[in-house]
């Protein structure tokens, strides 16, 4: 898409001077270790990518300073950019102290320290070598960007959609952060060449102002179109519905998912997670630190209080006010919905399945509307494979079900509004912020003895009535046989012309119910896929939502019909205990 932004000449690495952008954009020729380092920690050069590839150069630099010819008297063999002698003898414990210094300027950013190991382990092959891997990996940085923006736009259109959408950016994660491309603004020009951007609101990214100053002018660059506003107005954008999904990148990727990037993105994440709003982090692999167990363990950098407390030299403070200032924060790994590299969607949440999450809502909130799921009663799930990418360490049993969390009403469900639980033990994953239905043991009893895809647990009028009057006492199952109606076709019978269906006692205690429920379906592998449960509604389920949906309307159909005609022992229909 761009040429890179650093560029190897002549013994020197040629840059822009981010500090001096939009307004000036200036050359940085960078001949020394300390020029480096200073670039790197001004943030004259900024963002994961880029830090890693300058500090590598660094080391070429490091290398090529501390090689000594092998003889005075050696004529000279020059090799250009890489050092001064072919046959110089390389002092690898100097060159190796300065690549020390070049990977502890910025510590929280994973990329520098890995760029670094990667190249000093060919110190001692001379300054040659090390310049072949650092070209190397400058190559290979436009090829991870444009793979990784690619898989991401990919996964950002099958979560909201083949539409022009909204979206939303913070700090800069385009070729200024990296080399080419970029990462999250990668994924943004990916979507834009695809005719799928409305607008990209950009976090202005305080108080540095990478947003303002880096990202509005590479989408004004790219013709992207775009609007900047201030950090705390984001959460207001997603509360008016001005942003589909948030996309953003990361200085460091910890095994459990926790990430590090510019301050600021912690609080877009809790934002997106309380809107539904998809979270998605863009970045190269090398930004994932696997070696790190969390978050916890990632050292966030604090940086100088004039920072804060004034801008372009003027005070904004009082003179002495005491700063907190950290360049980073961590997000955890329940509120990111995705991390993309170029190997694709290598992490998501647990507790981000959108669609399946957008379909429990929907039909429970159509459910509601008819009155079968009043107020907060009612649940529904889908059952959940393991997923191909991995997840956080400890987050559950597999497989699951995501149902519909506890005490939210039925007619205000948002995708979110669901929790994922282990079918075999019945435990709700780790992390997750709702708890899961009271009513989970129910599904789980269906899910762990039938091959359903979906239940559906609603409180229907005439059905839970039937039930409640034909129940057996004394806490017995009681078969319930119904016949002669044309309904019995759509619960899927091998005869269709009568149907037995148990109703289970009510207990207190739910999980007593389900075990019930466990138990008959096990003793009666032909009991069809709808149940009563005596004064507390119907279970029903099926391949699909839809199916068991529609099982759920025939059920209360065909109720409503015994109970309107009133035929309770005539042929052909017969209702009673067997």
């Amino acid at each position: 898409m761009d040429d890179s932004s650093l560029i190897w000449d002549d013994g020197a690495l040629v840059t822009i001077d981010q500090r001096g952008l939009p307004h000036e954009v200036r050359e940085l020729r960078l001949r020394t270790v300390d020029e480096i380092i200073e670039a790197i920690t001004t943030l004259a050069i900024r963002g994961a990518p880029a830090i890693g590839i300058a500090g590598a150069f660094g080391v070429v630099i490091a290398t090529r300073a501390h090689t000594h010819d092998s003889s005075v008297d050696a004529p000279d063999q020059s090799i250009g950019d890489a050092g001064p002698r072919a046959g110089g003898v390389v002092d690898v414990a100097a060159a190796q102290a300065e690549a020390d210094r070049i990977a502890a300027a910025r510590p929280t950013a994973v990329n520098l320290a890995w760029a670094v190991d990667r190249v000093r382990a060919r110190i001692a092959e001379g300054a040659d070598a090390v310049l072949a891997e650092t070209l190397d990996m400058l190559a290979e940085d436009g090829r991870v960007n444009l793979a990784a923006a690619t898989h991401a736009a990919d996964l950002v259109q099958r979560l909201c959609g083949e539409r022009p959408l909204r979206l939303l950016t913070h700090c800069n994660t385009g070729r200024l952060a990296t080399s080419a491309v970029g990462t999250a603004i990668g994924a943004l020009r990916v979507l834009h060449e695809r005719g799928a951007v409305a607008d990209v609101i950009v976090d202005e990214t305080r108080p540095l102002l990478q947003g303002a100053r880096l990202t509005a002018w590479e989408l004004a660059e790219a013709g992207i179109p775009h609007r900047l506003t201030i950090d705390s107005a984001a959460a207001w954008a997603m509360a008016t519905g001005q942003v589909d999904a948030v996309l953003v990148g990361a200085d460091r990727i910890t095994a459990n998912g926790d990430v590090a990037n510019k301050i600021g993105t912690f609080s877009l994440a809790l934002a997106a997670r309380h809107h539904g709003i998809p979270f998605i982090v863009v970045a190269p692999e090398s930004t994932r630190d696997t070696a790190m167990a969390t978050g916890a363990q990632i050292v966030v950098e604090q940086r100088a209080a004039a920072e804060v407390t004034g801008f372009g030299g003027v005070a904004t403070a009082p003179a002495d006010t005491a700063v907190f200032n950290p360049a980073f924060d961590v997000t955890p790994t329940d509120l990111v919905t995705a991390v993309v590299t170029e190997d694709g969607v290598v992490y998501r949440n647990a507790n981000s399945f959108d669609a399946q999450g957008r379909a429990i809502a929907t039909i429970a909130r159509q459910l509601y509307g008819r009155g079968w799921m009043p107020g907060t009663a009612g649940n529904i799930s889908v059952r959940v494979e393991a997923p191909s990418w991995p997840v956080a360490a400890g987050a559950g049993a597999w497989p699951a079900l995501l149902i519909t969390a506890s005490g939210l009403s039925k007619g205000e469900l948002s995708a979110d509004d669901t929790v994922l639980v282990g079918i075999a033990d019945t435990t709700a994953h780790a992390g997750q912020r709702r708890k899961p239905s009271a009513e989970t043991s129910i599904h789980t009893a269906v899910y762990r003895t039938r091959p359903a895809g979906a239940v559906v647990h609603v409180h229907s009028p005439f059905a839970t009535a039937l039930a409640t009057t034909a129940a057996r006492p004394g806490g017995a199952v009681t078969p319930l046989r119904i016949s002669g109606f044309e309904l019995l076709k759509g619960f899927g019978l091998a005869d269709p012309s009568t149907v037995v269906i148990p109703v289970f006692p009510n207990w207190p205690e739910v999980a007593r119910i389900g075990a019930d429920i466990d138990t008959y379906l096990r003793e009666n592998p032909d009991a069809p896929p709808i149940l009563f449960i005596t004064g507390h509604g119907i279970t029903t389920w099926g391949d699909t939502l839809a199916q068991a949906r529609d099982r759920a309307e025939c059920l209360e159909a065909l109720c409503e019909l015994i109970a309107r005609t009133g035929r309770t022992d005539a042929t052909p229909l017969e209702i009673g205990p067997t």
